[in-house]
């Protein structure tokens, strides 16, 4: 390769970097993003998973909205599969929301679709039940991100706890939300009640 040629990607890619900071990009972070702005969404983990990290990006040139990705993971191995899973209650735009999945299922996927009337999402989660297992120790996080504009990341902090659901409150001056999630351990045999 010549000098030309050099020259040549190196004034592409430094092109690219300023573009990509124009816009309010992350450089290259190896993301996987489920969404782009403003695009609604649907993820699922795949069958016998469900969520254990959640990351956001926002950018207010972009309709102060937000890029997400998200991680699954198996779950222990003497669940066996999921018994029953469904989507459960929805938000509205612009309003403050807290959803817990009913019938004791925990979080397996999330769906979202973008307004621009009020430069916010709709949120519902995708639940699976597995036997009669039952929720316990249950907490919530702190605010995610913990403050409205930053980047945010929600990591299951242990194997053995799971997403059951979130409390999520919207800015109207700042356009954007903070995420409680709602954190629990199962029970490792069946119990009697439906939703706890």
């Amino acid at each position: 390769m010549n000098s030309a040629h050099v020259l040549l990607a190196l004034s592409l890619l430094m092109l690219l970097s300023r573009v990509n900071a124009q816009y309010g990009y992350p450089y290259d972070t190896g993301e996987e993003w489920v969404n782009t702005w403003r695009q609604g969404f649907n993820f699922q983990c795949p069958h016998g998973e469900v969520l254990v990290a959640i990351r956001s990006y926002f950018s207010a040139d972009e309709g102060s909205d937000r890029r997400w990705t998200f991680e699954c993971q198996r779950t222990p191995h003497g669940w066996g599969e999921p018994s029953e899973c469904w989507w459960d209650d929805i938000n509205r735009a612009g309003m403050e929301w807290s959803s817990v999945c009913t019938s004791n299922g925990l979080v397996a996927g999330v769906q979202s679709q973008y307004f621009d009337a009020v430069l916010d999402r709709e949120w519902q989660f995708y639940c699976c039940r597995y036997g009669r297992r039952c929720p316990y120790t249950c907490w919530k996080t702190h605010d995610v991100p913990e403050y409205h504009t930053e980047e945010g990341e929600m990591v299951i902090p242990s194997y053995g706890y799971f997403i059951r659901g979130a409390q999520t409150t919207f800015s109207g001056v700042m356009r954007d939300r903070q995420w409680k999630y709602i954190l629990c351990r199962m029970t490792e045999f069946d119990c009697e009640f439906e939703n706890f």
